[in-house]
């Protein structure tokens, strides 16, 4: 989108994960494009600073965690820049009793464990609502539990590792925590064996999930599915909209009343009827609510054009006058 509105770009990548951001820079130069156009810049929050402080950078467009959202924000607008940065999220998806059950378990398990959970607009809550909970959580460990866990090269892998060894810790320690705190565990990510090195945790489920333990509260970034259960759709608008996190949201069922319901009075930035992962792309722009967004500007559509870009308002007037009247033909010389 940058690029397309006429501007250069420095990407910073992730220092845990630096090396498909040089195969992109690859690719664009193959293409022709021409050098300094797409420019890659490695390192850690001191080549952060260095771009948000820097007086020819002039937009800042981020992806990461909710506290450092928050600081580049407040760190570029206040060198002058415009900034639009994207935290962290809590997807929910709420599942009706109504709903294709089998359907949705499917796309529960595509969404809570693809990327190994890795993924902002992963679904990391299913809110089983009413009579859906029980047939809904034994569909969800009965295919959790088919999941192949392996390389990502290794053809048949469902799921591959995490990204290091200290987000394998942490991913367990809130196994961890989820277990002794009471939840329910169908399934357990911390019981995987996997032949060879590498940071693998495999798919965890929870059920009977509370909004007060750890694993409920905070955006784990792992292949952790829980389960809350609510008693009606009104009950599960509401434990969403008290959410900080507000980047997707879905609901399952077959009720268009309960979708308009749903789509009208939930408090989130993109939403799915029947979508686990709603993310709009093209002319419809991506980007939550709440904690999930900094900026007033989304990624995508007219309003990644404007983000990228700037107004000029032009106002003109010809009068005629008696010197226009007798000028005649002008000739302005062209640039070669």
């Amino acid at each position: 989108m940058a690029i397309a509105t006429g501007n250069t770009f420095v990407l910073k990548p992730s220092e845990r994960d630096p090396s498909a951001s040089n195969f992109i820079a690859e690719l664009y130069q193959e293409a022709g494009l021409p050098d300094g156009v797409f420019n890659v810049v490695h390192g850690d929050k001191a080549a952060v600073d260095a771009l948000l402080d820097h007086p020819d950078v002039a937009a800042v467009s981020f992806v990461g965690s909710t506290p450092i959202a928050s600081y580049v924000h407040e760190r570029g607008t206040a060198s002058g820049k415009r900034v639009q940065a994207l935290g962290g999220a809590k997807n929910h998806a709420v599942v009706l009793p109504d709903a294709d059950l089998e359907f949705a378990a499917d796309q529960l398990i595509a969404a809570g464990y693809g990327s190994a959970g890795q993924r902002c607009m992963a679904i990391s809550v299913a809110v089983a609502v009413g009579d859906a909970a029980d047939p809904l959580v034994a569909r969800l460990k009965a295919k959790a539990l088919e999941l192949k866990v392996g390389p990502g090269l290794e053809p048949g892998s469902d799921m591959g590792p995490v990204v290091t060894a200290q987000a394998l810790e942490r991913i367990t320690g809130y196994i961890d925590s989820g277990a002794q705190a009471g939840a329910a565990l169908p399934v357990d990510g911390r019981e995987l064996e996997v032949d060879g090195d590498g940071f693998f945790v495999g798919p965890t489920l929870f059920d009977q999930v509370t909004t007060d333990m750890d694993i409920y509260r905070d955006e784990i970034f792992g292949p952790v599915l829980v389960v809350v259960r609510v008693g009606t759709l009104l009950e599960a608008i509401e434990l969403i909209n008290r959410n900080s996190w507000a980047n997707g949201t879905a609901i399952f069922t077959s009720s268009g009343q309960a979708a308009r319901t749903f789509q009208r009075h939930v408090e989130v930035g993109m939403i799915g009827v029947n979508v686990p992962i709603p993310v709009p792309m093209a002319f419809y722009s991506f980007g939550g609510w709440k904690s999930s967004l900094f900026g007033d500007k989304h990624v995508h559509g007219p309003e990644g054009v404007q983000f990228y870009t700037r107004g000029k308002v032009v106002t003109t007037r010809w009068p005629e006058t008696a010197v226009t009247q007798d000028r005649g033909t002008m000739h302005f010389p062209t640039a070669v």
